[in-house]
Parts: C-alpha cells; sequence; structure tokens
C-alpha cells in the first residue's frame, strides 16, 4: 500500500509550491496525487512553465532520513496538528518535530527579543518563562541567541517548543546545539525544512511566522526598532492574536522595539500574570480541533476573459486579494483560480497579509 506521506510531500517539495498554493490545490483536486497530474496544465493557464515536480525517490529518502533521525511528520489535518497554528493562512502543510507532541495541546505564549539582550533582560526573560511553564503554559521560541535562549531554558523543565529555521538535525547557533538537542529530548523541536537544510536568512521570517502561529500571543523582551522580533510581534497582531512587550530605558537601544510596540497598543508587561491576563480572552475562543485544509471557496476554472482581468489588475506592488476581488468584481474563487495559475507558473508571489504581486 502506498505511503500517504509521500504524495504530500512530494506536491509540497515540488517547484512553486507555498503553504496557500498547497492547500488550495487539495482543495480543489482532492488529493495531492490530483493535484500533482494538474500542475502542468494550471501553470500553461498561468503563462509560464511547469514547475519541477518533487523526485518520488527524493521523497522516499527524505521520510527514511527522518525517520532514522528519530523525527516524526505533522500533516495539516491531522489531529495532533496545532489548532492556532492551523487557523493561519499561511500554516505550513507539513511540519517535522522531536520531542513531545502534546505540548502543542497546551495554550502556547511566544516569547522573542534580542540576540544581544543585557544581562538584565535574560533573567527577566527565563523568569516569565518558569512562570508561564509552572501555570501550565507551554512557551514557543526561536533557539537563537539572548532572549529565546533564556526562555527555553527557563520553560525547559515545564514545557517548551523550539522552532528552527533549518533541518530537524541542524544545530545553529553552533552555541545553541546542545540546547538544541535538550529540547527535543525534554521539550519539543519543530522545522519546517527538509533535514539536511542549512539555516539560510530566508527561512527565518518563515520560521517566526510559524512560532507567532502557534502562540495565543507573542511577549517581546527588549528589541532594536528593525528587530526581526518585531516582524514576529506583526505577523502575531495579524494572526489576531495578543502582543505583548516589556518595558525598557528609553537610553537602551535594545527597548526602543518594545516602547514602540507599547505606543502603538501592546500590552505592557511586568508580570507573569499580565500575559495570563492578557490570552485568557483568545484562550477561551479557541476551538481545539483539527483543522483541514483551505477554509476558503476551493478555486475553479476561469475564462481567459478573467484571466486578463485580474493580470492587468496586478503589478510589482503588493495589493490584497480582497481588494481585487473588488475591483474586479468576480467570484472569489474565480480570482483564487488565476493567482494559483500565476503562481504556479512562477508569475506571482505571495506576501504577509493576503497580499500578492507580479514577480
Amino acid at each position: 500500500m502506498p505511503d500517504p506521506r509521500e504524495a504530500r510531500l512530494r506536491l509540497l517539495r515540488s517547484g512553486n509550491i507555498g503553504p496557500v498554493t498547497y492547500r488550495q490545490l487539495t482543495a480543489r483536486f482532492g488529493s495531492a496525487e490530483e493535484a500533482i497530474e494538474a500542475l502542468p496544465m494550471l501553470a500553461a493557464r498561468g503563462g509560464g512553465r511547469a514547475p519541477r515536480i518533487a523526485d518520488a525517490d527524493a521523497v522516499r529518502r527524505e521520510i527514511a532520513t527522518v525517520e532514522k533521525l528519530g523525527a516524526q511528520y505533522l500533516f495539516l489535518g491531522d489531529a495532533d496538528y496545532p489548532a492556532m497554528l492551523a487557523e493561519t493562512e499561511s500554516a505550513p502543510p507539513a511540519l517535522i518535530l522531536r520531542g513531545e507532541v502534546a505540548l502543542l495541546a497546551r495554550s502556547c505564549v511566544a516569547m522573542v527579543g534580542a540576540r544581544n539582550a543585557s544581562a538584565a533582560a535574560c533573567r527577566f526573560a527565563r523568569q516569565l518563562a518558569l512562570g508561564l511553564a509552572d501555570s501550565g503554559v507551554t512557551v514557543v521560541s526561536g533557539l537563537a541567541r539572548g532572549i529565546d535562549t533564556a526562555a527555553h531554558i527557563g520553560s525547559i523543565e515545564g514545557g517548551t517548543v523550539g522552532v528552527i529555521a533549518s533541518g530537524i538535525d541542524i544545530g545553529f547557533p553552533p552555541e545553541n546545539r546542545d540546547l538544541q538537542e535538550r529540547v527535543a529530548t525534554e521539550g519539543l523541536l519543530l522545522a519546517e525544512q527538509p533535514p539536511g537544510t542549512e539555516p539560510l536568512a530566508r527561512f527565518f521570517p518563515s520560521r517566526n511566522r510559524i512560532i507567532a502561529g502557534l502562540a495565543l500571543g507573542t511577549v517581546v523582551v527588549e528589541a532594536a526598532p528593525r528587530s526581526g522580533s518585531l516582524i514576529t510581534a506583526r505577523l502575531a497582531a495579524e494572526a489576531g492574536r495578543e502582543v505583548m512587550a516589556v518595558p525598557g530605558s528609553p537610553l537602551d537601544p535594545r527597548a526602543q522595539g518594545c516602547n514602540l510596540l507599547i505606543r502603538e497598543g501592546a500590552t505592557l508587561v511586568q508580570s507573569v500574570d499580565d500575559i495570563l491576563e492578557a490570552i485568557r480572552p483568545i484562550d477561551a475562543r479557541v476551538v481545539r480541533s483539527p483543522a483541514s485544509g483551505w477554509d476558503g471557496p476551493p478555486p475553479e476554472d476561469a475564462s481567459d476573459t478573467e484571466r486578463r482581468a485580474i493580470a492587468g489588475l496586478l503589478g510589482p506592488v503588493p495589493v490584497a486579494v480582497d481588494e481585487l476581488i473588488r475591483q474586479s468584481g468576480l467570484a472569489p474563487p474565480a480570482v483564487q483560480t488565476v493567482l494559483l495559475e500565476l503562481e504556479l507558473g512562477g508569475r506571482l508571489e505571495r506576501h504577509a497579509g493576503g497580499r500578492v504581486s507580479l514577480r
């Protein structure tokens, strides 16, 4: 009997296939196998070449490597897939993990901050993480230097999840390899990239959206104004989650990002109780059940006239898909189809917040 993971991974590892595209394709065609067969036709309609389709043998080797590493796959729609992450637009179709999956079923709070954090901020982050874990909350972070490290150390005995930008077998940064292994054995380690993938810069924003997506809220402890931690906070806000920040001295550049978040409406955090109070309304409305895939109308065939209309509204500046639907006057399934075809043809790029642009 064929391994059902193979077709899903072949589709996901094929060219021009992102999380949104994957979900739309499986919603339209009913299975990964049927979607793979349709890729050349859809790409041709989008005016591009057929995307590279992942080799079946390569996918089998990946599965064997994951199993050899003592890891496992978690697919969108599986019973253990975290409900909070499944709610997000760009939920990963597949995660690779090592450790205690049950930690994802608990309420989660993300904690992020400066890599070059002050000693005082690291100490406070450890205290917050310990308090959250003692309260039954899972602490999620990215295993980076500074605040991430402090958050994992503080919560590791009570429940921590580390999300990495590399393959599940790559330790990064080097000084955190032992901590990463400890998270994998005592907590939970998550990766979206296949084994052997080095932590390239482009993978970190993807990692950040998983951190934000898993959590009821994100706490920022020290962050410069252009910090990647602020990107995580923005992603949390876009997903309808709570954004929290620890205030700091206006004389310390590492506190400017947190103070800016507070000025813009983030919840000021001075204790664990502040965090628990802030996430309580979100936690109360969460329905903890497995999500399927695409939650919008399945894409359907579009006419040549509709394709031209949508293409004419697109340009290099990102625009919201909802705006395209309004301006074109076309049905959402038709608009989604045209965007899907353009993306498979290599002509469309998707951005955060449901926006798209031409490449």
